[in-house]
């Protein structure tokens, strides 16, 4: 994994604002950053602790924002009954502001509901857009208010700190799918699904491919140097569909590169 194109990865990820979430919402743009970055990944952290780590490093690289409090455990009765991911503080107009993060893959469902909202999910239909939402207003930020959260920062008035969410999003839609999305979710569109048997039939001379960890997901494809013929991935997706795992796949024809899901259901 290349550490530049991972973090630039983060920087340039789509977030959804307030208009979809109802949660005011903390855009990385506003980071003041350094022309050049220098920042050490470390190669052990699964995907959604390898993007806090980046975007840790970032705020404190940046000349308008500091972190105050990170990763901090609240707990009541020696039991950790939750997590804050940062408390961060404005230089310049030393607002505070309780910021929780998500790095999150959804797929398109039209079948699920009329509600469009409704119908963004995981790749492995284990999750969904809305079960996040409803999990970040009902138990993450209010976390910010129990007795014990007041206790442990007992030197922040926690009247005057703001919440914030910065929920980066890639979302793919059904193959040769034709809607109208929301302008937030139509920025964040990265590609497609399609199940194997399908993806099989499309499989075309020139086309090479590359399964990415998932610690690589999001990277652009473009950014890759491995690539590998149809055979020698079709076994790893065929255990890949008998586990019920669906699979990231990316795709290379000449200088054209594509991103896209081979799901199991």
């Amino acid at each position: 994994m290349q550490t530049n194109s991972r973090i630039a990865s983060i920087i340039n990820a789509n977030s959804l604002d307030f208009s979809v979430t109802g949660i005011p919402a903390f855009d990385l743009s506003v980071l003041e950053l350094p022309d050049k970055l220098h920042v050490e990944l470390p190669t052990n952290l699964r995907l959604g602790h390898l993007v806090e780590k980046i975007i840790s490093e970032l705020i404190k690289a940046s000349s308008n924002y500091n972190i105050v409090y990170e990763n901090l455990q609240i707990i009541e009765d020696k039991k950790t009954i939750g997590e804050i991911d940062f408390i961060i503080q404005n230089e310049i107009t030393k607002q505070l502001t309780h910021l929780e993060l998500a790095y999150k893959f959804y797929l398109y469902d039209p079948t699920l509901s009329a509600e469009p909202i409704n119908n963004w999910i995981g790749p492995n239909r284990n999750d969904s857009l809305q079960e996040k939402l409803e999990k970040l207003k009902t138990k993450q930020f209010p976390l910010l208010y129990h007795d014990s959260t007041q206790s442990t920062l007992d030197t922040i008035a926690i009247d005057t700190v703001s919440n914030a969410l910065c929920l980066l999003i890639s979302l793919f839609i059904p193959y040769e799918y034709k809607a109208n999305f929301d302008p937030s979710f139509q920025k964040a569109i990265k590609g497609y699904y399609i199940n194997f048997e399908t993806f099989i039939s499309h499989h075309s001379k020139g086309n090479t491919y590359y399964l990415p960890q998932k610690k690589e997901w999001g990277i652009d494809p473009s950014d890759n140097e491995i690539w590998l013929e149809f055979e020698n991935i079709e076994k790893k997706l065929s255990l890949n569909i008998c586990e019920k795992q669906s699979s990231l796949c990316w795709q290379k024809n000449k200088d054209s590169y594509l991103a896209f899901f081979i799901v199991w259901w």
